[in-house]
């Protein structure tokens, strides 16, 4: 891989030894956590940020996120999402930014009259700087980034540099799934998502990255392997990844993942010549091949209960009255607080509270969409919609984007089912406004 120091398969080789020695010393995974941040400085005040080092800095804490949380590396849930806000501000003071990128700004200001009214209406025992930051710091770090990222012109070979720095942690995250548990069929018993085949740590956000590392080594694999080996251990990778992305037999990110993947196929086939065309029709052929080879191993290694789960069953074959895992009626709860407080809304972090008295307990949203609504109001649906808008007003004149639609359908089917809780769907959102060219990019538009 070019651009970078250590040839690729050694970065690979380098993260693979990393699962293994936080595996076998936990205590290690605090310091790297610790490192990571205090080297990326370093990186990013040494080369003033001329080559956009925080983007790299920044990408490298999304991939890790889910690794810390499961070694128990991170300080606090926030603590990724707070050095990535931390580093996009670091690259602005270095290379400025659009100044059309204030909108995002707006998108921000659109959520403080929820949090004036969760301050004036929070119960005595409710810890509201708490239940804030929960709901917020998902918002604000993809804020930040946006305004760093917003028509920053960049090479697509440097994109998928920044795209790969996010995969090398996921395959540290791999490699520690196998250790932590290297037979998933001793630990499946039901259909349910599963905690030992996630490392300990929450299935959603476990294959949540794990689809993200599937888009990622599948791109690396079909657009940037350069010789046999590289092809055979990319290759390797995305079935590894794929396998255990699987087994955590939570379906969002696997689903997502596979979105990414046909949607980016969808793209270089519409854009392709007819030589082109019908080399990616081949590489569609072997990617269904490969899957159905997966999806048996899988099957197998499950004793068939990976089938009910995504079939909606349950261990002996009967249907879930149920199809989201309980969201379905965490999003009914929302839509009625909405309807009730169609204006505000019933303040930030204050849904959690609000859908006890509908379901009997405290539970937080699963879905962003749903929680802008109940928790913002009206104000809640016009942040949303420029969200939803200002990557495609962007990507008008960004054809060279090949990345944008598998991104964008990545934030959106994330913020869906794992919300905003790590900091990937931020991130991720961000990259769709970068103006990607083939060419090396000018300067920053300011």
């Amino acid at each position: 891989m070019k651009n970078t120091k250590l040839p690729y398969i050694s970065l690979l080789l380098i993260h693979a030894v990393i699962a293994l020695v936080v595996f076998v010393l936990p205590f290690l995974s605090k310091i790297y956590a610790l490192l990571i941040p205090v080297i990326g400085f370093f990186i990013v005040y040494r080369a003033k940020n001329k080559n956009n080092e925080a983007l790299y800095v920044a990408a490298y804490l999304v991939g890790v996120e889910v690794f810390l949380r499961m070694t128990g590396g991170n300080f606090n849930n926030e603590y990724v999402k707070g050095t990535v806000i931390f580093f996009m501000l670091l690259g602005m003071i270095y290379s400025n930014f659009s100044s059309n990128a204030l909108i995002y700004a707006i998108f921000l200001l659109l959520l403080i009259p929820g949090i004036l009214v969760a301050v004036n209406v929070a119960a005595f025992d409710t810890d509201i700087k708490k239940a804030l930051v929960f709901n917020l710091s998902g918002p604000l770090c993809l804020c930040i980034c946006a305004i760093y990222v917003f028509n920053r012109g960049i090479s697509f070979l440097d994109l998928q540099n920044i795209v790969i720095t996010m995969g090398f942690p996921i395959l540290s995250t791999t490699i520690y799934l196998f250790l932590y548990n290297p037979s998933v069929r001793d630990v499946v018993t039901g259909t349910q998502s599963n905690f030992e085949t996630s490392g300990g740590f929450g299935p959603n956000q476990v294959s949540t990255i794990l689809g993200l590392g599937m888009f990622i080594f599948f791109s690396q694999l079909v657009l940037f392997s350069k010789s046999r080996k590289e092809i055979i251990v990319n290759g390797i990778l995305l079935v590894f990844i794929s396998y255990r992305a699987i087994a955590t037999f939570s379906r969002g990110g696997v689903i997502c993942g596979i979105l990414m993947i046909i949607s980016l196929l969808f793209i270089m086939y519409y854009f392709s010549n007819a030589k082109g065309k019908g080399k990616i029709i081949l590489v569609v052929f072997l990617v269904g091949l490969f899957g159905a080879g997966i999806w048996f191993y899988t099957s197998l290694q499950t004793y068939g209960l990976i089938e009910k789960r995504y079939a909606n069953q349950d261990a002996r074959g009967r249907e879930k009255k149920d199809r989201l895992g309980g969201r379905e009626a965490v999003i009914d709860t929302d839509l009625k607080l909405f309807l009730d407080n169609p204006i505000l809304g019933v303040g930030a972090g204050i849904g959690k509270e609000t859908r006890k008295e509908s379901l009997g307990h405290a539970v937080a949203a699963h879905n962003e969409i749903s929680r802008l609504l109940s928790e913002h109001g009206l104000f809640g649906i016009f942040s949303f919609l420029i969200l939803i808008t200002v990557p495609f007003i962007l990507y008008i004149n960004n054809r060279q984007h090949l990345y944008f639609l598998p991104f964008f359908i990545f934030w959106l089917l994330t913020i869906n089912h794992a919300a905003m809780r790590i900091a990937a769907p931020a991130f991720v959102y961000a990259l769709c406004l970068l103006s990607v060219q083939v060419k090396i990019p000018e300067k920053t538009k300011a």
